[in-house]
């Protein structure tokens, strides 16, 4: 296949302001969002703050210890017999429940920016400064921007950096020569400026106090500053061709390029770190990103559907080529990735667990594992916690939280602690990862995340007498967060994965040769099955108003047959439970990742045109910017777990699934309208 053309073709090209379209580049661990400069200088032209951040870059307000475990209001839950206590939002002790809630938070590292002079020395005015053509080359991960300043041509390339957490910049403009071209790095305060997250997603830019910024070293061509804050801090090192370093505010450092042989071109590079950033050199950042991008489209999968004649398919395609560039970007770390990556801190920077399998199945699915592997190994890192919180509650083995920070502690919540279909999900991405891997390191390696999840699912899981079988809650909250903790009971998709992740468990404790706990295959052969009326699945069984009061959030019943294989499930009563979502759903309400999970749905049941159109609805939150984000409202502009739902989909509709037996392409028409054409994919469990 032509791949370097079908990634070229799919360019992002701007010739205009995109205020909700930033493009980024990043490495996995670290990204930059740049506006239409290459740089963050007109961030107040965006909708969407313009963020540097990193894995690493993690921020306690007034220390680490401020409120702790002893802090936490606990509400108790009747649970068959005794009670369980959960996190949740309190009546009293507001402060200690909203600290916690954003604490530890992501960093916002830095505003890096253009300052433009006119000839008098005065600073230019914003109008002045005019977009003209802006192209992100995925093949080369080089972001090429081209302005003019008061009629003056401004070109500027930026990379990031494959092996270390900063950006290379060039610069090609007769302005530098005129001295009329400067830099400035800015710092922001690093506190949460709200108590709600879509209210703290933009940088404090006034509290000057709350943080110091220390310039170390500073020489012609180089310069050292330490970030401190309360008890966290991180590093900054800057290296150019030629010019001096001058500060200019209390956290600003304004550069000033010097004259050069070329005198109308300039570069410099800018690294991060939580110690001690070394920086390459601008051009060994250029040519190790463009190495590390060719390698990237060059290996794993490829997918063309230029031959198609349906004319939504060079939509799809988009989609397909700048999501694999996001989530390689934003969410191929070594920890699972906040919904919105490295662009600004959503839910206050921290992680969604539930939302991993959504950010990273795919990986493996387009020959990526490696990417996968990066994140999986956190788990083993925060099993101790995930130990101690089912302890905490009676049960055993490891039970995963929801919404965490980088240590893995649970976040209180009025939702978060009450979801349970997190804890299948390293079960079933360990499978993903053995599958493309087929060796015992691999099993050996995350045999413990395995088999802890599954004494936990064992215990959690409960006796009915009466019906004969393992019923789940309550107290549960099921995927679809709409429904009452102390009500919810045996939600379709949760007893699937359920007894999914069991049967994972005991098919490793085989390969592994060694005992199963028996519990893992009595509770999997004994799960409840889920609960129908009028011909169609209830969100849970104390849900008759599924289709009228709670049809919005996600329709998550559908998630039993499509991400999962449907051993439990009625595949004329889940085609009927199908349609019955398509026609009368509140789509407004419901997710990215929705989409593409109703297309699974409707693959697994043989329907290709309906999972097509479920894919392409024309729908809010299935929008996707010209930057390749998948927009959900004004405050989430960017949803990630909508791109990696989209490339698990697409792969399982070209590639099929372990049971499909309809050939190639089971996923999609058959009646010539799509030419699919792939090589590389593997099919989904």
């Amino acid at each position: 296949m032509d791949r370097k053309s079908i990634v070229t073709r799919n360019h992002p090209v701007l010739t205009r302001l995109e205020p909700k379209s930033p493009l980024s580049v990043g490495n996995g661990e670290f990204a930059f969002s740049a506006d239409f400069t290459g740089l963050q200088t007109f961030p107040e032209a965006y909708e969407i703050p313009l963020g540097t951040q990193s894995n690493w870059g993690w921020h306690y307000t007034g220390g680490h210890q401020v409120f702790g475990d002893q802090d936490i209001v606990y509400q108790s839950f009747e649970t068959y017999g005794r009670k369980v206590q959960y996190p949740m939002k309190p009546e009293n002790r507001e402060e200690a429940y909203h600290w916690l809630r954003q604490n530890p938070h992501r960093l916002q590292l830095g505003r890096l920016s253009f300052r433009f002079l006119k000839e008098n020395g005065q600073e230019e005015e914003a109008a002045n400064v005019i977009p003209v053509r802006q192209e992100l080359n995925l093949w080369t991960g080089s972001l090429h921007s081209e302005f003019t300043v008061d009629g003056v041509n401004v070109q500027v390339q930026t990379v990031c950096d494959p092996e270390k957490d900063g950006i290379g910049i060039r610069v090609h403009s007769e302005l530098i020569r005129k001295g009329r071209l400067q830099l400035f790095l800015v710092f922001p305060c690093p506190d949460m400026t709200h108590r709600s997250w879509s209210k703290s997603v933009f940088p404090d830019w006034e509290q000057e106090n709350r943080h110091h910024t220390q310039l170390m070293t500073a020489d012609s061509s180089s310069a050292s500053l330490k970030r401190t804050m309360d008890e966290d801090g991180y590093a900054v090192k800057w290296i150019w061709d030629a010019g001096r370093l001058e500060q200019t505010g209390v956290h600003e450092f304004t550069l000033l390029p010097g004259a050069l042989e070329n005198a109308d071109s300039w570069s410099c590079s800018v690294a991060f770190s939580a110690s001690d950033p070394v920086p390459q050199p601008a051009n060994a950042v250029f040519h190790a990103s463009s190495a590390h991008w060719e390698r990237f489209w060059n290996s794993g999968a490829a997918m063309d559907l230029s031959g198609s004649k349906d004319p939504r398919a060079a939509e799809l395609e988009r989609r397909i080529v700048l999501s694999q560039f996001l989530c390689a970007v934003h969410s191929g770390g070594t920890m699972p990735p906040q919904e919105t990556g490295y662009m600004y801190n959503s839910w206050f920077g921290k992680m969604h667990l539930e939302m991993h399998w959504w950010h990273a199945a795919h990986f493996p699915l387009w020959g990526r594992t490696n990417l996968l592997r990066r994140s999986m190994d956190w788990y083993l890192t925060i099993l101790p916690e995930a130990r101690e919180l089912a302890r905490s509650q009676g049960y055993d083995g490891a039970r995963w939280p929801k919404m965490v920070g980088y240590n893995g502690q649970q976040t209180p919540s009025p939702v978060a602690p009450g979801l349970i279909w997190q804890q299948p999900h390293p079960m079933a991405l360990a499978e993903m990862c053995y599958l493309a891997q087929p060796e015992r390191s691999v099993l050996e390696q995350y045999k413990e995340i395995v088999f802890e999840a599954a004494d936990f699912m064992v215990s959690f899981a409960h006796w009915d007498g009466e019906r004969e079988a393992y019923v789940l809650g309550p107290p549960l909250i099921p995927a679809q967060e709409n429904h009452a903790m102390n009500e919810s009971l045996n939600p379709p998709y949760e007893l699937e994965y359920w007894k999914f992740g069991l049967e994972i468990a005991t098919l490793w404790a085989e390969r592994l040769e060694q005992p199963a706990n028996p519990d893992w295959t009595k509770v999997a052969a004994h799960m409840a099955s889920p609960k129908h009326e009028g011909g169609v699945y209830l969100a849970h069984e104390n849900c008759p108003d599924t289709y009228t009061d709670k049809n919005h959030d996600h329709p998550s019943m559908l998630g039993a047959l499509g991400l999962l294989p449907g051993t439990l499930i009625d595949k004329d009563i889940m085609k009927n439970t199908l349609l019955k979502v398509k026609e009368c759903w509140d789509w407004e309400s419901a997710w990215g990742w929705d989409f593409p999970m109703c297309a699974m749905t409707a693959a697994r049941l043989g329907e290709p045109g309906l999972a097509v159109d479920f894919l392409l609805m024309d729908a809010t939150k299935n929008t996707y910017l010209p930057n390749g984000h998948n927009y959900q409202r004004p405050g989430l502009w960017a949803y990630l777990p909508g791109n990696g739902g989209l490339l698990t989909a697409v792969a399982m509709m070209a590639a099929g699934w372990s049971r499909a037996d309809s050939g190639n392409n089971p996923g999609f028409p058959q009646d010539g309208s799509w030419s699919v054409q792939w090589e590389g994919l593997n099919p989904l469990i």
